[in-house]
């Protein structure tokens, strides 16, 4: 899992407005910690937080910090930095929070039939990809991050190392105040409905 301590200001910046930076980091920490509950929940040889900061973890975790310049060096080297011999790695970020132990484990079992799965993101992202040898997570590296083509050209990127590539389902993830209210009705009960609730003014 890739992410971000929610420290105000550096985190959620596009909720602001109406958000104030404390508000959102309020929401990201609330997504933080139920992705983090979400992966705990599903099984895994190893679970491990790539973080930018410090954050703390139950012991079943393994902590690496984030390394590179951009999130296309960040996420290539957290495949790197992470990866086991023999075994796939599957790697999503703080920002749908919405996510369950099925849309995990059905990538982990789309892997059986491809070299690398994606789920796209509404936006034209992604929010999760799974490879079945993480060296190929390099490929990212010069992958344009953050656009309506992110997802597009991450699958011609991967598609260029002669990959397979399949698909898991699409999932909104949280960009704008909009994007946390879709999301919050996907996961109601959840740490981070509560939170949109109570941190994102209508």
């Amino acid at each position: 899992m890739l992410a971000k301590v929610p420290m105000p200001g550096r985190v959620k910046t596009r909720l602001c407005p109406p958000c104030s930076p404390e508000q959102a980091a309020a929401v990201a920490a609330a997504a933080l910690t139920d992705t983090l509950d979400a992966v705990s929940a599903t099984p895994a040889v190893r679970r491990i937080l790539v973080i930018d900061g410090r954050w703390v973890v139950s012991a079943d975790w393994v902590i690496v910090p984030q390394r590179g310049d951009g999130l296309g060096q960040r996420l290539a080297h957290a495949y790197a930095d992470t990866a086991l011999p023999g075994i796939a790695t599957v790697l999503v970020g703080m920002d749908t929070p919405q996510l369950n132990r099925g849309h995990l484990a059905a990538v982990a079992a789309a892997l059986d039939a491809s070299d690398a799965v994606l789920g796209p993101a509404a936006d034209g992202g992604w929010w999760v990809l799974g490879l079945r040898n993480p060296v190929h997570g390099a490929a990212l590296a010069s992958v344009p991050m953050s656009s309506a083509h992110t997802g597009l050209c991450t699958t011609a990127a991967l598609k260029a190392r002669g990959l397979t590539v399949g698909r898991a389902a699409t999932l909104t993830d949280v960009d704008t105040a909009a994007d946390a209210r879709t999301v919050a009705t996907a996961c109601p009960g959840s740490r981070f409905a509560a939170a949109v609730s109570a941190h994102i003014p209508r």
